[in-house]
């Protein structure tokens, strides 16, 4: 039997490899990075902990948390790495948006939504405030990016628009986000027990929202089944794994619809008195679905983006030695605020 050469030994290794690997380069370790933003308390730390098989109970996110999760493609291939950012404060931290999406992680960035279904008169100004200050810094990185590698932007907007088919008649009507995104609506549980009404304007508007950015939509609970379904969608953002084919769009059950599986004929008109339509005065499609959703929702609390407390007040982070620390600084702090105030009012008697 002839001996093999280096080359020829070589060669079926990286054969083996291929076969082995999915895509074939089995020995490349993949990492994407998913951005969790949404509703304050809206669930989006227990979907985490749900898809990263972590048992255990959900702890309030400060301001912006990272953890990550492996996951090997086949049996003796390295495991490629997810990066889990989650945005805590509801809409009250919008600056720190920009930490995790750079020019370096963007190419293979996903965004998910959640939405606390149990709270409509937060929806909208938390969707809205959140996806627009998302999408303003994303246009700014692809921008930045464009100058250095402009074939790696026309990959990315290819990749957005491979989620709508071509004959799609809704194709000339969207503005796909410029990075995947998945809105989840949260707390299944207490929106099924809302009056039709409500829940079909809910439903109509999500599903506006979510084709018009090219976006999957799906609702979710406590349910282990329906935990589930959000893990595979996940997972599909993190490692790759095939995308749900399945479609639910009965606004008498959770919502499960797939990026580019919906219609703008599907969804149907804003849930509106045609005579009333014309009185809203809206600019464009997604001004005239705000003004219907308001108009039933109408939003509770214009300090939204206040809306925090102090963490270093947070008994959840007490640490005996700082906090008397703390206390020392603040009363300092008093003692000076107190003695500034009696200089200037003796300057102003001597003046």
């Amino acid at each position: 039997m002839p001996h093999e050469t280096l080359w020829e030994i070589a060669k079926a290794e990286v054969e083996k490899r291929g076969i082995n690997g999915s895509e074939g380069d089995g020995a490349e370790i993949a990492e994407k990075s998913v951005f969790f933003i949404g509703s304050k308390n809206g669930g989006k730390t227990t979907i985490i902990l749900r898809c990263l098989d972590r048992d255990e109970p959900p702890k309030p996110t400060l301001a912006l948390e990272y953890t990550y999760g492996r996951r090997a493609k086949g049996h003796n291939t390295p495991k490629d790495i997810a990066h889990f950012w989650e945005l805590g404060g509801g809409t009250s931290l919008l600056d720190l948006i920009s930490i995790p999406i750079t020019s370096d992680t963007l190419r293979t960035f996903s965004l998910v939504l959640v939405l606390d279904l149990s709270k409509p008169n937060d929806l909208w100004p938390t969707m809205e405030n959140l996806l627009q200050a998302t999408k303003s810094h994303v246009d700014k990185v692809i921008m930045k990016l464009g100058k250095t590698n402009a074939k790696a932007v026309s990959e990315m907007r290819q990749k957005i628009w491979n989620n709508m088919q071509k004959d799609h008649p809704d194709r000339e009507l969207i503005d796909p986000f410029p990075v995947p995104l998945v809105i989840i609506g949260s707390k299944y549980d207490v929106f099924q027990d809302f009056e039709s009404e409500k829940r079909k304007v809910i439903c109509k508007t999500l599903r506006f929202v979510a084709h018009y950015y090219g976006a999957s939509l799906m609702f979710t609970s406590k349910s282990e089944a329906l935990l589930l379904k959000i893990r595979g969608v996940i997972n599909q953002l993190a490692f790759g794994i095939d995308k749900s084919k399945s479609i639910c769009v009965d606004q008498n059950k959770p919502l499960f619809i797939t990026a580019g599986l919906d219609s703008f004929g599907q969804i149907g008109s804003p849930p509106v008195p045609e005579n009333d339509i014309g009185k809203l005065h809206a600019h464009s499609p997604m001004e005239l679905w705000k003004k219907v959703y308001e108009k039933l929702f109408p939003p509770k609390s214009i300090n939204m983006l206040k809306d925090i407390k102090d963490p270093a007040r947070d008994p959840q982070y007490a640490e005996s030695e700082v906090d008397e620390m703390r206390i020392q600084k603040d009363q300092e702090l008093e003692q000076y605020k107190r003695s500034s105030s009696k200089s200037w009012k003796q300057i102003e008697l001597d003046s």
